[in-house]
């Protein structure tokens, strides 16, 4: 049980993980929905709705209107006149972003209680219409919706208002599901009654002060109220009915003939913003002096709100614009009408944390199963995806999908696995570290013990002389010669398939067999027959060597040989006229020989030539200039060469190839016989002079 748990600990913590962010999610902090948020704003920055005509004309109250009418608020009259000037020009509606929650102080009424004034002084006046009246009447005879807001506290000015729009359920009590405040703050009572509706301009709180939402009705003191943009279509189409549809969940559908609007189980729709138009606003100082088309506000919805720095009404939007409170109701109703709303499905939060499960499962799954440059690929062709399926789905169906949170669950789980992976890998890294080092020095103390099998031929190299430069610490190539008489040698030159430790112990094993039998001076047919015959047996699986095996006499200059599957041998003569003797025979150790006719031999006389093997690392060598050697270039090589002697050729070869490269393509292996000089050198004489020339350095 515990081996089980600590082979597949990642997992078990990352299902820990899983778990930890699913409840986050459906608890849904407020810190994880500025996360969703961000997507939900990223699609309207990417995608912002471009309208070129709107439906919805704002009467702007603005620094200009201001410097005019003075500091806010302003007189009623100023308002009433506003109105005549709009109901001019037979607008759909006129909606009031402005509270007026207590009466005029420039009213005559209110001019004389606040001097004191007696009715005699003043009895001229008191027939004079108030600026409340005359505003009353304003509203009385056009299409006028006045906001109203919710409220945490009572205001004194409060009387028990009621909603003009008549709300018809089919399906359940909309006041179950509907946001709510205990109170209201709405304008005067007389001013109120006499508008053709009340419009909420309540905001849902957010934690970042970004408005993307609102609901569509809510309830004040138990009582329902449509908000400002849906009031204002219900005026503007005279409807006296707001139709509520709802199902076991919440609410689904609110309509105001002909207008249908889908919604969250509480009434709320997300608001698609478009880019701000300043053809879209109006001073009020010049809609008060009649400077305006009548076709400005010919079957339009009018909004009267405040732009100026001053009156604190602005707000921001997903954009990342900040807008005049009015122009956040100008979108809804122009939503509203051309149904351009956006949609948070209920349905779509389990897609999305189904989805989120999936895609992090999947890609903390091939985290810990393929290379990390592969995971990575697979990480963001996860996260292209989710993208694109989001801004899909927005685009064709304004339907809002949360790709912020799925993306950030892909990152974590991601992370997570790759940090898991980069600790295993780091461990198998370790443990790699420490076997090289182990088989770097076992390598290395095989590469010393193979050194001492090659045998010291320094005293017969005035005739033969040959070298090994391996390419690795071990070597697959060998030579030997070896002395079986006053005047005759055997000699070998080999290289052993494959590279490595292996090879080495292949390579050993042939050169025991050819030493000893060479010893016992039988004939070369017979050695070479009895080397075969033992490797093949040796069953060193898929695995032989191509060598030339040797026999020469000193005295009579004749040298016997066999070309076992190797490179072909150089002979020239004197005049440096070459001659290249192929292999007739497959490389020893492949097929068992039956009998020692099977070995086929030649014989030549080297009295006045020279003979050279070697092996395919000479040939397939690189030159400095990154060039292969070749068979060609040994032959260059020897051409060039005024003193021809064993040792000469097989050093001027060697160092050719053995330049100072990092690493050497093959192992370097020559034999050279030359039998002009076949004196021995005396070993004492050879060590007397090597102490020389060590004290003259």
């Amino acid at each position: 049980m515990r081996a089980l748990l600590l082979k597949y600990t990642n997992y078990l913590i990352f299902f820990c993980l899983l778990i930890l962010l699913i409840f986050l999610k459906v608890v849904n902090p407020s810190f994880i929905k500025s996360i969703s948020f961000i997507s939900f704003d990223l699609y309207q920055k990417v995608f912002p709705l471009v309208k070129q005509d709107s439906e919805v004309v704002i009467i702007d109250i603005d620094e200009k209107s201001l410097g005019k009418f003075g500091q806010f608020p302003w007189s009623r009259s100023v308002f009433a006149k506003i109105i005549d000037q709009v109901n001019t020009a037979d607008p759909k509606a006129i909606g009031f972003d402005v509270f007026f929650t207590e009466k005029d102080k420039q009213s005559p009424e209110e001019i004389i209680k606040a001097y004191s004034l007696i009715p005699t002084d003043v009895a001229q006046f008191q027939n004079i219409k108030g600026h409340d009246e005359v505003f009353r009447e304003g509203l009385e005879k056009s299409n006028s919706v006045i906001a109203v807001l919710g409220s945490n506290v009572s205001s004194h000015s409060n009387y028990d208002r009621s909603a003009k729009a008549k709300f018809l359920s089919k399906g359940g009590d909309p006041k179950q599901f509907t946001y709510s405040f205990p109170y209201s703050i709405g304008s005067l009572e007389k001013l109120e009654k006499s508008a053709k509706g009340l419009g909420s301009i309540s905001f849902l709180d957010q934690t970042d002060g970004i408005i993307r939402s609102l609901p569509l009705i809510v309830r004040f003191n138990e009582k329902l109220y449509p908000t400002m943009g849906l009031e204002m279509v219900r005026v503007g189409n005279n409807q006296k009915n707001l139709y509520v549809e709802l199902n076991e969940v919440g609410i689904t559908r609110i309509s105001s003939r002909p207008h249908k609007i889908s919604s969250d189980p509480n009434g709320i729709i997300w608001i698609r913003y478009k880019k701000s138009q300043k053809s879209q606003y109006i001073s009020a100082s010049s809609v008060f002096d009649g400077k305006f088309d009548n076709k400005k506000f010919k079957d339009k919805y009018v909004l009267i709100g405040a732009s100026a720095q001053g009156l604190f009404d602005l707000v921001k939007t997903p954009l990342g614009v900040t807008i005049p409170g009015v122009e956040v109701h100008a979108n809804v109703i122009e939503n509203i009408l051309d149904q351009s709303y956006l949609i948070r499905n209920p349905n779509t939060y389990v897609f999305e944390l189904l989805f989120s499960i999936i895609v992090a499962c999947v890609t903390f799954f091939f985290s810990q199963r393929i290379k990390p440059k592969y995971s990575l690929s697979i990480f963001f062709g996860s996260f292209i995806s989710v993208v694109i399926i989001g801004f899909s789905i927005f685009l064709f169906r304004s339907e809002l999908i949360d790709i912020s949170y799925p993306i950030f669950m892909l990152t974590v789980t991601f992370l997570t696995g790759l940090y898991f992976r980069f600790v295993e890998e780091n461990k198998i890294a370790l443990s790699n570290l420490q076997k090289e080092a182990k088989l770097l020095k076992e390598r290395e103390l095989a590469g010393e013990v193979q050194k001492s099998l090659f045998p010291d031929i320094s005293r017969f190299e005035n005739f033969i002389y040959a070298s090994n430069v391996p390419a690795r610490d071990v070597s697959g190539d060998y030579f030997d010669v070896v002395s079986v008489g006053k005047s005759e040698y055997f000699f070998t030159l080999a290289d052993v398939s494959g590279k490595g430790i292996k090879a080495g112990m292949y390579m050993a094993k042939a050169s025991s067999i050819f030493r000893t039998l060479s010893n016992l001076s039988y004939p070369l047919e017979k050695v070479v027959f009895g080397v075969n015959n033992e490797l093949v047996e040796a069953k060193f699986k898929g695995m032989f060597v191509t060598a030339v095996f040797g026999k020469f006499n000193v005295e009579t200059g004749d040298v016997t040989f066999v070309n076992a599957g190797h490179e072909s041998i150089m002979v020239f003569d004197r005049s440096k006229n070459f001659e290249f003797i192929k292999s007739e025979l497959p490389p020893i150790g492949i097929i068992k020989y039956f009998t020692e006719s099977m070995v086929k031999s030649q014989t030549i006389n080297l009295k006045n030539k020279t003979f050279v093997v070697y092996t395919d690392g000479v040939t397939e060598g690189y030159l400095k200039n990154g060039q292969e050697l070749g068979a060609d270039g040994v032959q260059k090589i020897v051409t060039s060469l005024e003193n021809i002697t064993p040792k000469n050729i097989v050093d001027t070869i060697s160092n050719e190839l053995n330049w100072g490269a990092e690493k050497l393509r093959d192992d370097i292996t020559c034999l050279a016989l030359d039998l002009q000089n076949t004196e021995l050198i005396k070993k004492a004489k050879k060590k007397v002079e090597n102490k020389s020339v060590d004290k003259d350095n």
